[in-house]
């Protein structure tokens, strides 16, 4: 009998009562084959691998990282509480001790959530590994977490909720903004100017094999790690890197995810994008589950892999070289690159145009920081959208000073619904979710 060398807990939640639409990509074939992938490789037979069931997030949890407009009900179904409920349950399973590593094969995904949510953006509503992370804080007094995300887009939702917090690292590897969406994720994003360098995006070019994408997570993001020093590691595990993914562009393979998922030792791995449903994703999370239980993945080869029509060319090879030498540079030189920013005197403000391109939501945010040597900041971000609803958000960290908490509170009070719809206290220091009342009709 098979022994995992480290106990691995999986959460299987293929939302069958949730879809786009019936032939979308994203749908819950994407883990049914999976699942049925798992069961004939006899990979809960294996002594040290379990199997847990979904328990649900609730409404605090979300609104710890959310502001819903015009509240979570608006923007989730029973199975985006689920969703995020099998992430939280791995999170637990992981923090009690029960296993060494977890992961969480559901449906919806989350990595295009930002904080500010008004419908659903990249085929995602709420942001489920912001949602666990924001819980196993509380409840565990976890502090420092690294996400690293590997799916093809580029995680922009993860990247907005934690631009500001100097806690949280968020590392994306990605097919270049330029080339496939959302459009994001270049060098020069590295974070508000209360936490600059934390955010760190990688952008690779189409058609990076194995290769390419070994070559940062070894040169790169490891380093980057051993500096940063995390407590917990989240790896956002898109698939879509895949090369036989029909929206994306790149040539990484089923060995190649193993290989990485060996690499990167994630303590929680949440299933992302992906949507070879056949050809790549029961290979890739079977390749997944064995690495992360430290099993041998060698023989893992999808049937029609071709090494030699992937591999990727000289010039990609170069360009990769490239990018993570101006990444580790940007990493090294962080406190100059923090001085550099903060000197100008915009650089407490930020403005943004947001389209949601699966609800067709345009968004206008226009956001204040309050730049702080002490914490992450106090944040207000007011909201508006072409349905005709604005909104004022206003969050304090978690570990708020005094000064950001006066602000915080001297915001929210001051905010008049004669201007907003929705006025919304996010006070992640007390753990509290406030919401202002309108005043009754004369």
């Amino acid at each position: 009998m098979l022994h995992a060398k480290h106990k691995t807990g999986l959460v299987f939640f293929p939302a069958f009562d949730w879809a786009i639409s019936p032939t979308h990509p994203e749908r819950e074939e994407r883990l049914l084959y999976t699942q049925d992938q798992v069961f004939e490789e006899g990979l809960l037979d294996i002594d040290g691998i379990f199997e847990y069931k979904p328990d649900l997030v609730t409404i605090k949890d979300v609104q710890r990282v959310h502001f819903c407009v015009p509240d979570p009900w608006a923007v989730m179904t029973e199975s985006h509480f689920i969703s995020a409920g099998g992430a939280k349950t791995v999170g637990m399973a992981v923090m009690d001790g029960k296993v060494e590593r977890g992961f969480a094969l559901v449906r919806p995904p989350g990595h295009h959530a930002n904080r500010v949510v008004h419908g659903c953006r990249g085929f995602c509503n709420v942001n489920i590994e912001a949602i666990m992370i924001e819980y196993l804080r509380r409840a565990y007094g976890i502090d420092r977490v690294a996400i690293v995300d590997t799916d093809c887009h580029h995680g922009d939702g993860t990247q907005d909720i934690y631009w500001h917090d100097p806690d949280t690292l968020f590392i994306s590897i990605h097919q270049d903004g330029r080339t496939l969406y959302p459009g994001s994720g270049f060098l020069s994003e590295v974070g508000g100017p209360n936490a600059v360098g934390t955010t760190i995006n990688i952008p690779l070019p189409p058609n990076t094999s194995d290769e390419g994408f070994l070559y940062t997570i070894k040169e790169v993001v490891l380093p980057i790690l051993d500096d940063f020093k995390p407590q917990l590691i989240v790896n956002s595990a898109g698939q879509d890197n895949h090369y036989s993914d029909p929206i994306t562009n790149m040539n990484f393979s089923a060995r190649g995810y193993a290989e990485l998922t060996r690499l990167l030792k994630a303590d929680i791995a949440v299933l992302e994008g992906g949507y070879s449903i056949e050809g790549a994703l029961p290979y890739v999370n079977t390749g997944i589950i064995l690495a992360m239980a430290g099993l041998d993945y060698d023989h893992l080869t999808e049937p029609d892999f071709n090494p030699k029509r992937y591999r990727q060319t000289d010039a990609v090879t170069r360009t990769i070289e490239q990018t993570s030498a101006k990444v580790l540079k940007t990493w090294r030189q962080r406190k100059m690159v923090a001085e550099a920013l903060r000197a100008r005197e915009d650089c407490h403000q930020r403005s943004r145009r947001i389209f949601y391109d699966t609800d067709q939501i345009y968004e206008v945010q226009a956001e204040t920081i309050r730049v702080c040597d002490a914490c992450a900041g106090a944040l207000r971000i007011e909201s508006t959208s072409d349905r005709r609803v604005a909104m004022l958000g206003v969050h304090l960290p978690r570990k708020g000073c005094p000064d950001c908490k006066a602000q915080a509170y001297e915001w929210y009070d001051a905010a008049d619904h004669k201007q907003f719809d929705h006025i919304f206290m996010q006070d992640n220091q007390a753990d509290l979710f406030l919401t202002k009342p309108k005043p009754a009709a004369a």
